[in-house]
């Protein structure tokens, strides 16, 4: 039977953010009393006394910026309305990555000796292949939200994610844009300086070999790259049907724009860097055709997914992306873990996240699977009038 993931609705108030001091196995200062994150029941019954801590880290400044504002809103959203609903309460710190590796580990570190019970991010797969080692190192499990590169759960078994790997939504996505559009002859470019585009890049070209595309060239770029005019030229002379691009926001933008500057018609098929209404923001017009493939789409009835439209925007009057959405949900899926055990150390909570099954979250029905991977339906998109729209 389903378990019910606990979901409270608008009107919340402002969190206080700091970082607690955790108790039990896995405590770092010992300052709480000890057995307090150790409570009765079991679900929706669950009671612990103790506040669980739970740290995270985004890219709330650099190249990734964009993606991490959102997250870091989306696990706060999470936090008050998970606190509202009573029995667990969770005591959230929120440090910004810079969307720098370096200062992603000494994150890491300080969550570990601080006594964190479990850590959410880094933002970009790039920094948790430096950072998730030292959560493993230190006994601390992470629960990835948006890191999608292959290989990040195999780092170690207190490493989990909730996002999608790329090699699980891309092929989806190829094969719908080479049906949608009868694809023959692509140019795939990316960005060869990130595990995150590389890895997407690896899927894309395993997936267009599996369906039976030609690539007529391969582009590599800098992820900080924004003049592609000359790069551009060379892709518009291959005259393929369609642009196939695993890059990061910033250089999405600027890229998708100048192609249709310089009279580029053909389909632009994106990883998941193009998931954001940033990107529609950016590059305007210049967006409409695009093709995304999803964990999430605003779009979805899903009853959870429209109270969380509904509070995001009331908190933070914006819309949220796909990576706040997979943040909630990181949120849900961890107190899921808590309230399975009734307990929030860190031992407990690494063997627990293993048994989330079928969870319903603002994605949908989630669950961690033996490899400590999501288990989700994906989705295809494509950029229509201004909006995101499953792509038929």
């Amino acid at each position: 039977m389903r378990r019910t993931a606990i979901f409270a609705g608008a009107g919340i108030s402002a969190l206080a953010l700091m970082l607690a001091a955790c108790s039990g196995t896995g405590a770092g200062d010992g300052n709480a009393k000890a057995g307090t994150l150790v409570g009765t029941g079991t679900g929706s019954s669950c009671t612990i006394s103790g506040e669980v801590p739970v740290a995270a880290a985004f890219s709330l400044t650099g190249a990734a910026a964009q993606y991490g504002a959102g997250q870091k809103n989306a696990v706060e959203l999470a936090v008050e309305n998970l606190n509202k609903a009573g029995g667990v309460k969770y005591k959230l710190t929120v440090e910004d990555d810079q969307t720098d590796p370096k200062q992603g580990i000494q994150l890491f570190e300080q969550f570990v000796q601080d006594g964190s019970s479990v850590i959410i991010g880094p933002t970009l797969s790039n920094t948790a292949m430096q950072t998730d080692p030292v959560a493993q190192e230190g006994k601390t499990p992470v629960l990835g939200v948006s890191n999608t590169a292959e290989g990040i759960t195999a780092l170690g078994d207190y490493i989990f994610r909730d996002s999608l790997t790329e090699g699980a939504v891309i092929p989806q996505t190829i094969k719908a844009a080479v049906a949608a559009h009868t694809l023959k002859n692509v140019v795939l470019m990316y960005s060869n300086d990130d595990a995150f585009t590389t890895s997407g890049y690896q899927a894309m070209k395993a997936a267009l070999d599996a369906d039976g595309v030609k690539i007529l060239d391969t582009v590599k770029f800098s992820k900080t790259d924004t003049d592609f005019h000359a790069l551009l030229d060379q892709v518009k002379n291959a005259k393929p049907d369609a642009i196939v691009v695993s890059a990061l926001l910033d250089a999405a933008v600027p890229l998708v724009t100048q192609a249709r500057e310089l009279g580029i018609t053909v389909p632009i098929v994106g990883g998941n860097g193009f998931n954001s209404p940033a990107l529609i923001k950016g590059a305007g017009a210049a967006a409409e055709g695009v093709i995304v493939g999803a964990a999430w789409n605003s779009a979805s009835e899903n009853p959870q997914n429209q109270q969380f439209l509904k509070d995001y925007q009331a908190k933070f009057n914006a819309a949220p992306d796909q990576f706040a959405a997979q943040a909630y949900a990181g949120m849900q899926v961890i107190d899921d873990a808590v309230r399975i055990g009734c307990s929030g150390e860190r031992e407990a909570i690494k063997t627990n996240l293993s048994k989330v099954k079928d969870l319903p979250t603002v994605l949908g029905d989630m669950s961690i699977d033996s490899n400590r991977d999501a288990v989700q339906t994906a989705l295809v998109q494509v950029i229509k009038d201004g909006k995101f729209t499953i792509l038929k």
